[in-house]
């Protein structure tokens, strides 16, 4: 795992807003009061969803109100990759590069990610963009793919080639809804274009062979 650091420019303060002050004090519900520690990573995923990235003010923040030592809140959000630790573009770009999804065209994603917004890390010149490649999220039965997290949440969006990324890239550059989920025609992860469960033969009886049964006393049965 590559050393993770905290962005070089820092804002001089940090304050949660009235909206994150009701998420906090939900989660903080969860724990007694002696074991309120354990809500270091909600709140930290509090600011993020706030500020869009995690800053060094937000830390001492969060592990004030915490009532635990700064450098704890520190070794949490430098080993989760899920923090941004520098400020990102509206909508954050996670392309998944792993094997499966490299299979199928992952590569290609990224090379648009390229030539539309620049080096992974870096914000697009409008402010829109930021992407990173990450590693497996699950949807290998529906590479290539990639997460979109911004104001609206954090969304899969799958079954992609370089054409329809770039079709999505231009939507959100001009404030678009988005279709999330599978970019195709089928429905979440089913096989592509089968018909074989509205088959009448499936469930009909049609399809059984007969068969000697042992011991049965039955010479035979349909299997």
């Amino acid at each position: 795992m590559s050393v993770r650091r905290l962005a070089k420019q820092q804002p001089d303060s940090f304050t949660f807003n009235a909206k994150s002050e009701k998420e906090i004090a939900f989660w903080l519900g969860k724990y007694p009061e002696a074991r309120k520690a354990s809500a270091v990573i909600p709140l930290l995923w509090i600011v993020q969803k706030q500020e869009g990235w995690v800053s060094e003010p937000a830390l001492r923040v969060v592990a004030e109100q915490l009532e635990m030592p700064y450098i704890r809140v520190y070794e949490v959000v430098t080993f989760y990759t899920m923090f941004n630790l520098a400020p990102v573009g509206e909508h954050l770009i996670q392309v998944c590069g792993t094997t499966p999804c490299m299979l199928r065209g992952s590569e290609a994603l990224i090379k648009v990610c390229k030539s539309r917004i620049g080096e992974a890390g870096e914000i697009s010149g409008d402010g829109k963009f930021t992407w990173v490649e990450v590693e497996c999220m699950g949807a290998c039965a529906n590479g290539p793919m990639f997460q979109l997290a911004n104001k609206d949440g954090d969304h899969y969006v799958e079954d992609l080639d370089a054409a329809k990324f770039e079709q999505i890239l231009d939507d959100l550059a001009a404030g678009k809804d988005i279709k999330y989920g599978p970019q195709s025609e089928r429905n979440a992860s089913e096989p592509h274009g089968t018909k074989v469960l509205t088959d009448p033969a499936l469930y009909d009886g049609s399809r059984a062979k007969k068969i000697k049964l042992p011991n049965t006393g039955k010479a035979e049965a349909k299997s």
